[in-house]
């Protein structure tokens, strides 16, 4: 009888351990199956290195979800996204920026000689994310105002570039 029970006792043993086994490859597969095809390597690869791209999938995506909120709160307020003003070189440049949710107004106010500095934010709108929808000009005096109006597609902080 207590030669039954130690072999009962070694197969619910063996029976736990595969149970386990399969319980943790169904996972792997499932976690596996998570991440991207391009973020896996080609071929067989051992399964800690698997495990591996995962978790550096993982930082990556808690790395990218971070800049994404901080660019949100830049947007939508909460980083002072209030009204800036620069300033630029020789007879200076004046540059404006309002913020109101997505959309963005850029005000610049130049001399004649400063043409290409317009040209200048709108590619760097363009670089960051936004998309312009309407810009436009006009001459008083020596001075050209210009104004573009933009909406931000993916996020947009703003440095620029001189």
């Amino acid at each position: 009888m207590e030669k039954q029970q130690q072999s009962s006792s070694k197969v619910d043993r063996k029976t736990v351990e595969k149970n386990r086994r399969n319980q943790m490859k169904t996972l792997y597969s499932e976690l596996s199956s998570l991440i991207p095809q391009s973020h896996r390597s080609k071929g067989g690869i051992s399964l800690p290195d698997q495990l591996d791209e995962a978790v550096n999938y993982i930082k990556n995506l808690e790395n990218k979800l971070e800049r994404m909120k901080e660019k949100k709160n830049y947007l939508m307020g909460t980083e002072s996204c209030r009204s800036m003003s620069a300033t630029m070189g020789g007879n200076p440049p004046q540059i404006e920026i309002h913020c109101a949710g997505s959309s963005l107004e850029v005000v610049l106010v130049s001399g004649m000689d400063s043409q290409s500095l317009f040209f200048k934010i709108i590619h760097v709108l363009h670089d960051e994310g936004a998309i312009t929808i309407n810009a436009n000009f006009s001459i008083a005096n020596d001075s050209i105002f210009h104004t573009i109006h933009a909406e931000v597609i993916l996020g947009i902080i703003f440095v620029f570039r001189s």
